[in-house]
């Protein structure tokens, strides 16, 4: 049986509100949230949870303290900040990163945080709002064996599929990885849907009929298929400006290794088009709407 643990939760967006949700009602130990936005935040101490008195306080009074933030600069700000965790943090603390942030940052805030007797350790999470919601995603770790074993029962109310990946960094690795293969396949996608159409096929039956072939994907099923055909690009998703940020990353990785990944650079592009379109902040297959409108100029 899990010890109880006194559990913390910082960022209550489109990801971490789900998540530290299905966390809570597991029954896992008490919680304390923190966001900027108290929606969220009332919504969770409904269900059980108490809201957080500040950053300070939480890393002072927390087992282990979970983030769901934007990116690796927020991830920073909120760990290494004068007022961030490491500034209360009681020794022995667990800070588990579900966000997705840079490689190489992620394994320098893992050394910062190891000189103040704090554990951080990397678990960025993939699949949809809903599989959060669901409690079916996918979470890869960067942690020691030992670091796994103490956090993986936390992570599961939240998860169908949880690896750990190896050391820290990690995890954020395959994270990064993850999401330039999809966003290269939705790209491709595009370009598929909007030639099928040009020469009389639907993009609904295009799809419907890569998905009994070798092209199929889950970028199709659910990207494609959800997404793509019927047009509907929700602002509450994966917003294109987000998915930059998250292949500039993949990006920098290539290039700390010396690899050259000319179509994850046409991603990226196709991406950077869409959100000069003003689609920044809708979910980023609305990349669609750039390649249609490539052929009709």
């Amino acid at each position: 049986m899990t010890t109880q643990k006194r559990l913390g939760f910082i960022g209550l967006g489109v990801m971490g509100e789900p998540i530290c949700r299905n966390i809570l009602k597991a029954g896992l130990g008490s919680m304390q949230v923190l966001d900027l936005n108290k929606e969220p935040v009332q919504r969770l101490v409904a269900d059980g949870a108490s809201e957080g008195a500040g950053v300070r306080d939480l890393a002072a009074t927390s087992d282990i303290l979970f983030l769901s933030l934007p990116g690796g600069k927020e991830v920073e700000a909120i760990l290494t900040g004068e007022d961030g965790i490491l500034s209360s943090a009681q020794e022995g603390l667990i800070v588990v990163d579900l966000s997705t942030c840079p490689v190489g940052l992620t394994r320098d805030l893992h050394e910062a945080a190891k000189a103040k007797g704090v554990e951080f350790i990397d678990a960025p999470v993939a699949r949809t709002r809903q599989a959060a919601i669901d409690g079916t995603l996918s979470i890869m770790v960067g942690a020691t064996n030992d670091q796994f074993a103490v956090i993986k029962p936390f992570l599961e109310p939240a998860a169908s599929e949880i690896t750990h990946c190896g050391e820290i960094g990690t995890g954020q690795v395959m994270k990064v990885m993850n999401n330039m293969v999809l966003f290269q396949t939705v790209v491709a996608l595009a370009e598929a849907m909007v030639t099928a159409e040009a020469a009389g096929v639907s993009k609904d039956l295009l799809l419907s009929t890569l998905s009994q072939g070798s092209a199929d994907s889950f970028a199709l099923r659910n990207h494609g298929m959800k997404a793509m055909v019927p047009g509907i690009f929700p602002l509450n998703a994966f917003a294109t400006d987000y998915a930059i940020k998250d292949i500039t990353y993949a990006l920098e990785l290539a290039a700390d290794g010396g690899v050259e990944t000319p179509s994850a650079e046409l991603a990226k592009s196709m991406l950077e088009r869409s959100s000069a379109a003003g689609y920044g902040a809708e979910y980023f297959p609305a990349l669609i709407k750039v390649v249609e409108q490539s052929r009709l100029s």
